[in-house]
């Protein structure tokens, strides 16, 4: 890969193992990985090179391979283990950040909007899971099926898979947001001197909840959507 026209997904797909650098650094690999490594290192304030030490030294724990496994296989994974940590990660944030905002929203204001953000992640997240789950899934899943059978694509009611991906693309984008507005309103979850342990495990929550995301939306982003819409054309010329 060229560090001048790679980009950061390319990077994250062929290096899974560069994703915790990648973090460390703010560099937005998911939502963002259409950015060249050049640039995206040029904001984050690090040269290239200095970013592929990184990832050369960082520990090698056993990561597969998504772009290489059956898309069946990386379907399981994203609802096994994305959706459902998602679920649990809203249901416990939510009601800790009313209550962090109810204790100390005088003296620390920025924890009313906090409160706000964690809202509207769940308002945007939950009927998000539920519209991939229900229908683009299920169709991703026929469509692999339908190729290794050699028969038609099934019928949708959306027409092509394009269009909702384009649709859960630009929900990814608006989650994408709102974890960059609590970062910037937090501080980058800087804890005031007061915090009690429902404001540590609030922010703590938070960090665990964002980091997850950026996996979850790389995986789609970068690898499940791209492979189902090639899927869909190699179907259309058969």
């Amino acid at each position: 890969m060229s560090i001048e026209t790679g980009t950061i997904a390319e990077l994250a797909i062929a290096n899974p193992n560069a994703i915790p650098a990648l973090e460390r650094l703010g560099i937005d690999y998911c939502c963002g990985g259409a950015t060249t490594v050049a640039e995206a290192c040029r904001r984050a304030g690090v040269r290239p090179e200095q970013l592929l030490e990184l990832v050369g030294s960082a520990e090698r724990p056993s990561v597969r391979a998504w772009n290489k496994e059956p898309l069946k296989e990386l379907l399981g994974f994203i609802l096994e283990t994305h959706h459902v940590y998602t679920r649990e990660a809203i249901a416990s944030l939510r009601p800790l950040a009313s209550k962090v905002s109810g204790r100390h929203g005088e003296a620390h204001p920025e924890t009313r909007s906090v409160e706000g953000y964690v809202q509207g992640l769940a308002d945007d997240l939950t009927p998000h899971l539920q519209k991939e789950e229900q229908v683009l899934f299920p169709y991703i899943a026929a469509l692999e099926e339908a190729a290794q059978l050699g028969t038609e694509p099934p019928p949708s009611c959306f027409g092509s898979v394009r269009n909702p991906i384009r649709m859960m693309m630009a929900e990814h984008d608006a989650a994408g947001d709102l974890l960059r507005e609590l970062r910037g309103v937090t501080a980058g979850y800087a804890l005031p001197a007061d915090a009690c342990t429902s404001f540590q495990a609030l922010y703590a929550g938070l960090v665990k909840l964002e980091e997850d995301l950026h996996r979850h939306i790389h995986l789609e982003n970068n690898i499940l959507f791209p492979r189902a819409l090639r899927l869909e054309e190699e179907a259309l010329r058969a």
